[in-house]
């Protein structure tokens, strides 16, 4: 077994509006370095190592995992998991 890490977050130039939410009580309660705050997803898979893993890993993704007209999606496949 490995462990799959996918990160999903918008791509450039599409509004997120829970990132400006974010950012704007950041600064309310007084964080004015924060510039900028961008939203995502954090998916974290166990599965089983197989020969065309990656492949797999990428069709997942975009499939389901992100929606890639508005999403970008990188993935990190780790050292094995106890099972």
């Amino acid at each position: 077994m490995v462990k799959v890490q996918v990160y999903v977050t918008l791509k450039a130039g599409v509004l997120d509006p829970q990132g400006s939410a974010i950012e704007n009580s950041l600064h309310t309660m007084g964080y004015k370095e924060v510039k900028q705050v961008q939203t995502g997803k954090f998916i974290e898979l166990d599965m089983e190592n197989t020969k065309d893993l990656e492949e797999r890993v990428k069709e997942m993704c975009e499939k389901l995992l992100s929606n890639p007209v508005i999403e970008d999606y990188t993935y990190t496949i780790g050292e094995g998991v106890s099972s």
